[in-house]
């Protein structure tokens, strides 16, 4: 049985979409993104970078929100095709 490739939501392109395995944001931050639909399952699509590269806008249940790349290299999954 293969396990899944995980890759981190910041090695993520613009317009690819990922399947959330795992979130290791630690303390405050993690239970606001798990409020907001960053649990595993979810598909989130990378929407587009701020001019200067960081932060990056997702969409995750009909919200977008904005993350650091230090914050989105703590959030891992699967690439899935775009929806």
């Amino acid at each position: 049985m293969n396990a899944p490739h995980l890759i981190p939501l910041s090695e993520c392109k613009t317009g690819q979409c990922i399947q959330l395995v795992k979130c290791e944001v630690p303390g405050v931050l993690r239970r606001r993104l798990l409020d907001l639909g960053f649990v595993p399952g979810t598909i989130v699509k990378v929407l587009q970078k701020s001019p200067l590269g960081d932060p990056v806008a997702y969409r995750v249940s009909n919200t977008t929100i904005a993350l650091r790349r230090e914050e989105a290299n703590l959030i891992f999954g699967e690439l899935k095709e775009a929806e």
